[in-house]
């Protein structure tokens, strides 16, 4: 069962009502599959209330149908970007009025809430019933958030966890394996090139981890991580994992801690 937050005042929808000027949902849908999006525009002419005005198969479609199309709803697939996230973001730089929809494979508690963070309304997954999507995107047009159960449950969480850092500045803040490893390379004065390598990850990804954990920690570049990192002994027991040899054998490009990290900080954030 989905839960719907209401997350505004007074809705567009309830204001368009009362103005008597009655329209339809106007909706983007953005997917990798064909069939699905002639299958959603068939679910969506059954209903008076809700209309497809624009599809899309790529980002680049998708940024441009909304920067064209007049719409209220983007329903967009996660796999269409490596970082669902960023695009997130810049698709609500682009257009701040849209609300988007995100349709994951499946939704899990790190990303639902770096999601809502990032501005996303809803999060569905395939194997949504018809009259739940339906339902999903006039509550999200309306101006509420659209959660399952669990997702509710892991928001309220984050927020659980935030306040009681900043009640209790000694709570011990929950950090993964990997990202403590991208911290390791930052204390050590590596670029955020040569930490992807070192992870085995590109360095995309290094910076959308870094962004994450300057939000945990509340630092906000460089020189602040690895100065908290010094006073609260944030890697001392962290256990490096080993490398493959192909990765051993790469060699690494490494500035001097602390001082190099300040002079350079802005540029690698």
């Amino acid at each position: 069962m989905a839960i719907s937050i209401d997350s505004t005042g007074e809705s567009p929808a309830k204001e368009v009502r009362a103005a008597g000027q009655a329209r339809p949902v106007r909706v983007i849908v953005a997917d990798s599959e064909p069939i699905f999006r002639v299958g959603m525009r068939k679910i969506f002419a059954l209903e008076d209330d809700i209309r497809v005005v624009a599809q899309a198969e790529s980002v680049a479609q998708t940024i441009a149908a909304v920067n064209k199309f007049a719409a209220d709803v983007l329903l967009f697939e996660s796999r269409l970007s490596e970082t669902p996230a960023e695009t997130a973001s810049q698709i609500l730089q682009e257009c701040p009025e849209i609300k988007i929809v995100l349709i994951v494979p499946e939704t899990r508690e790190e990303d639902t809430v770096e999601y809502l963070r990032r501005g996303v309304r809803g999060i569905v997954t395939r194997v949504i019933a018809p009259e739940m999507l339906i339902k999903c995107l006039r509550k999200v047009f309306e101006g509420e958030t659209w959660l399952d159960n669990k997702g509710v449950n892991w928001v309220i969480e984050a927020y659980r966890t935030q306040a009681q850092q900043l009640t209790n500045p000694r709570a011990r803040i929950k950090l993964s394996p990997k990202e403590l490893w991208i911290i390791s390379g930052v204390t050590q004065g590596l670029r955020n090139k040569d930490i992807a390598q070192e992870v085995g990850t590109t360095e995309q990804v290094v910076k959308n981890y870094l962004r994450k954990v300057y939000d945990k920690l509340g630092v906000s570049d460089r020189l602040e991580l690895a100065l908290y990192c010094m006073h609260h002994r944030l890697l001392e027991d962290f256990e490096k994992p080993v490398k493959s040899k192909a990765t051993e054998s790469a060699p690494t490009e490494k500035v001097s801690p602390i001082s190099q990290i300040a002079a350079n900080a802005s540029s690698r954030k």
